[in-house]
């Protein structure tokens, strides 16, 4: 695998003004670079507590970013939570198993996705959430995904750091 190229997301990052949706697109170009993606969202997990909040989308109109909601615990919070591996279904089949809106999912084209851990001082934080056409997420992409989780870090550190702001 070629080494992505951060240097657009790093200017992004560091760009004063915008944050963190500045961020967040820059980390969804990277995302299409390194592993190709339709839709792409961003989701903060809190595993003690059970929520995720979704907190950007390609399609927001579809979806749309939102406040908390509880996650269930499935064959998917297992692997991507629990384990802290990426979670990998490459059938519109094996996605209806552990998503409830899988039937929006294929209507969008999507058959196959990613959902890549974020992981910061042993916790998971959040997950990129990368969906495409049937059987399109290869043992090749779902290792290059791996590139993606330092970046997704820092895209869910300023969404943390956002937060505390709006709390002053």
């Amino acid at each position: 695998m070629e080494m992505p190229d951060y240097n657009a997301f790093v200017e992004a990052v560091a760009a004063a003004g915008g944050q963190p949706d500045r961020a967040y697109a820059a980390l969804e170009k990277l995302v299409k670079d390194v592993v190709g993606v339709k839709l792409f969202t961003i989701m903060t997990s809190d595993t003690t507590d059970k929520l995720s909040e979704r907190i950007y989308s390609n399609m927001a109109d579809v979806y749309p970013v939102s406040g908390t909601k509880p996650y269930n615990e499935t064959e998917w919070s297992e692997i991507a939570l629990d384990r802290q591996e990426t979670f990998v279904a490459n059938t519109i089949e094996d996605i209806a198993k552990v998503f409830d809106d899988h039937e929006l999912i294929l209507s969008l084209g999507c058959e196959s996705v990613i959902n890549v851990p974020i992981i910061v001082d042993g916790e998971v934080i959040g997950t990129l959430n990368c969906l495409h056409e049937r059987d399109y997420y290869t043992e090749e992409r779902v290792r290059a995904a791996d590139a993606l989780k330092l970046p997704g870090a820092v895209c869910m550190l300023l969404h943390a750091q956002q937060k505390r702001e709006e709390n002053r």
